[in-house]
């Protein structure tokens, strides 16, 4: 997922859900915060005080890694029941 500064913060925490660590690991408490659907990336960094450039890093470093672990597919595990004595 392509994380620009102009996406709104809602979206992209909506598309990208591992990006909510992001989010808190800057103290920007914008996960559930009514305005998220309204703020740009830009807009929340500005308010929060947030280095814009260092904050976009992270995010695209956790969009890569995330969308590179959703392609795989997990293990399937065939169930066993016991076997009656």
């Amino acid at each position: 997922m392509p994380v620009e500064a102009t996406q709104l913060v809602d979206d992209v925490l909506r598309q990208c859900p591992p990006a909510i660590r992001v989010f808190l690991n800057h103290k920007m408490r914008c996960v559930g915060c009514p305005i998220a659907c309204f703020h740009t990336l830009d807009d929340a960094c500005r308010e929060h005080g947030v280095d814009l450039a260092n904050f976009l890093a992270e995010l695209r470093a956790t969009a890569q890694s995330s969308a590179g672990a959703s392609t795989s597919q997990p293990e399937l595990v065939t169930a066993r029941w016991p076997i009656a004595p």
